[in-house]
């Protein structure tokens, strides 16, 4: 359980600076061109890893239409989306909207997924979320004051990213997770192309800004890249909740770069909030470590070594 909570920090943190990275993209590629060449430098990232391990995707043996819709759902329209969020609202508010995932991605699986969860686990839920309130210091005129279209732009995210966790989990499980990340980015690729030239064509000039490269190397080949690749790791080693439980974590990492590399200060609520995040994501991970415990569930990693 240990290599899992390990892997959940180190998303977080990758994840932690890709609200800042859409927003210095987004004024200049648009949101789908922000969601095309994130897709494109993620799968690049995966071809690479994949060459290194000697491991080949046959497309023929790869299920269309899951890959198609995990790569829909999961990738090209939630950031298609979050980009999109991200002109009219704070990249902060964002990442905080964006820790209603796993609320979502439990009411998804209890409707049409038969997912049966404890009341530990939704106290858990319940209380991460509180926790995410305490560290923004969030009041109501606050969230009131921010345009409501890009509210309701990163709730759709959100709902997205539930549904593809759901899909990943029940149509993805026997495939590696290299297969999984590298297909479904390749996929999304493709769908974020096009909506790219319906909605907003990017000109090829603006990809030679250095600014433009840097940020798209951390926001595609790192955060949708290897990010990924952890992402896969935790829904098929824990769940798809689980998996969703490092949108808590993300704004805690926010704000600890934010203090790194814009001299922020860290007040007593973000002390206080990040106790309450940590509390919760281990009473949403409760029921999985008693099946591990009980059951002696074989470790995944021993069959399809990723680190």
């Amino acid at each position: 359980m240990g290599k899992l909570y390990g892997a959940l920090a180190g998303l977080s943190i990758i994840w932690g600076m890709s609200f800042f990275f859409i927003k210095i993209l987004v004024d200049d590629l648009g949101n789908w061109g922000v969601s095309f060449w994130r897709c494109f430098f993620g799968a690049f990232m995966l071809l690479l890893v994949m060459l290194v391990k000697k491991e080949f995707v046959r497309w023929r043996k790869i299920p269309f239409w899951p890959v198609f819709l995990v790569g829909l759902f999961n990738n090209a329209l939630p950031w298609g989306l979050i980009a999109l969020s991200e002109t009219l609202i704070s990249s902060s508010m964002a990442s905080f909207i964006n820790a209603a995932t796993p609320l979502w991605t439990m009411v998804i699986g209890s409707i049409w997924f038969s997912t049966t969860l404890t009341k530990r686990q939704w106290v858990g839920v319940l209380l991460g979320f509180v926790g995410i309130f305490v560290l923004a210091d969030v009041k109501l005129e606050n969230i009131l004051s921010e345009n409501i279209f890009g509210v309701m732009m990163m709730m759709a995210a959100t709902i997205c990213y539930g549904l593809g966790a759901h899909l990943s989990k029940k149509y993805l499980q026997h495939l590696t997770i290299t297969q999984i990340s590298f297909t479904t980015l390749t996929m999304a690729s493709v769908i974020s192309f096009v909506c790219m030239q319906l909605f907003n064509r990017t000109p090829i000039h603006i990809i030679q800004s250095s600014e433009i490269i840097l940020a798209l190397i951390g926001l595609g080949a790192l955060g949708s890249g290897i990010a990924y690749l952890l992402y896969y790791y935790l829904v098929k080693e824990g769940s798809a909740e689980f998996a969703s439980l490092v949108t808590y974590i993300v704004p805690v990492s926010a704000t600890f770069w934010g203090a790194m590399l814009l001299d922020e200060t860290i007040s007593a609520h973000m002390i206080l909030g990040l106790l309450f995040i940590f509390g919760g994501v281990y009473l949403s991970s409760y029921n999985k470590r008693e099946k591990q415990r009980i059951g002696g569930v074989e470790n995944y990693e021993k069959e399809n070594r990723i680190f």
